[in-house]
């Protein structure tokens, strides 16, 4: 599906890339990790066709440089910074479904699932939305085209978590028909959405390792967590998660988790270890 042979890259002196050698098979999800400068944000660039380089990128035997528009059409990308663009969201979606040959009702569709209702933005230029706006609406525009694989650099971050739950879902029911590159800074934010993990540092690939596929995109937790004593601080917390108080003085709660979410969930209530007494996570049988 992906081959990368032997790719090197390198601005003046500095060489970012150093002979990068990857081959990405139908229905693999890997995650990209490394820290700042190790060369993600280059490579992923290089496989868009925006950067020339050395050596070879293939995407279902096609160069994205050489066949930038036929290879484009094959790709959903999810950037981490969404650009400044100042075009209204209506002309976006439809310049955008027309470039991949597909309707702009599914990327409503895609849009409302998340909870995004883009009849209610049309008119409005896509820069001056919110960061969770922008982000669903990027997902929509992704996941609303036929595409082979789907290229994500923190894809998730700026989502609540019923959006999160929802992502989810959807990349679910194309795990067996897309190849995925997920982009990180931090393994635990993506490691239960992927079955493949591949770092680089200084610009070669120093860990390609694949997962115990245990975890279900779409899996729901129970969660149940007790504090001491009430904490608005935590209850305002535990609200953004939908979970709910059982008692008046809201000391116990109850909610529900999706299942790639559950690190993301146990971060968040580390923060409140001062006061939280219980917190316990269980499958919930689907």
């Amino acid at each position: 599906m992906i081959s990368f042979k032997h790719v090197t890259k390198s601005f003046r002196r500095a060489r970012i890339l150093d002979g990068i050698d990857l081959e990405v098979g139908l229905g693999e999800r890997v995650a990209l990790i490394g820290s700042n400068g190790a060369g993600k944000t280059t490579l992923i660039r290089c496989l868009l066709g925006e950067y020339t380089h050395d050596g070879e990128i293939l995407i279902q035997g096609r160069n994205p440089r050489q066949e930038r528009t036929d290879v484009l059409g094959l790709i959903g990308f999810v950037p981490q910074l969404p650009p400044p663009l100042k075009m209204p969201v209506g002309q976006l979606i439809n310049f955008a479904a027309a470039l991949c040959n597909t309707l702009p009702t599914r990327v409503h569709e895609v849009a409302s699932r998340l909870g995004l209702d883009v009849t209610d933005i049309l008119s409005r230029p896509f820069n001056k939305l919110s960061g969770g706006m922008k982000q669903k609406l990027l997902i929509a525009i992704a996941l609303g085209r036929d595409a082979k694989v789907l290229v994500m650099d923190e894809p998730a971050a700026n989502l609540d978590p019923q959006a999160r739950k929802i992502f989810f879902e959807l990349l679910a029911e194309r795990a067996e028909s897309t190849t995925m590159l997920i982009s990180s800074h931090r393994i635990n934010e993506v490691s239960a959405l992927v079955n493949r993990v591949v770092e680089l540092d200084l610009g070669k690939v120093v860990l390609d390792e694949r997962m115990a596929n245990d975890t279900s995109l779409t899996g729901m937790l129970l969660g149940r967590l007790v504090s001491r004593q009430p904490e608005p601080a935590l209850a305002k917390a535990l609200g953004q998660w939908n979970f709910r108080a059982l008692d008046a003085e809201e000391t116990q709660w109850e909610g529900q988790v999706a299942g790639p979410d559950r690190l993301r969930f146990l971060g968040m209530v580390s923060r409140y270890v001062a006061v939280v007494t219980e917190v316990s996570l269980s499958e919930i049988d689907p």
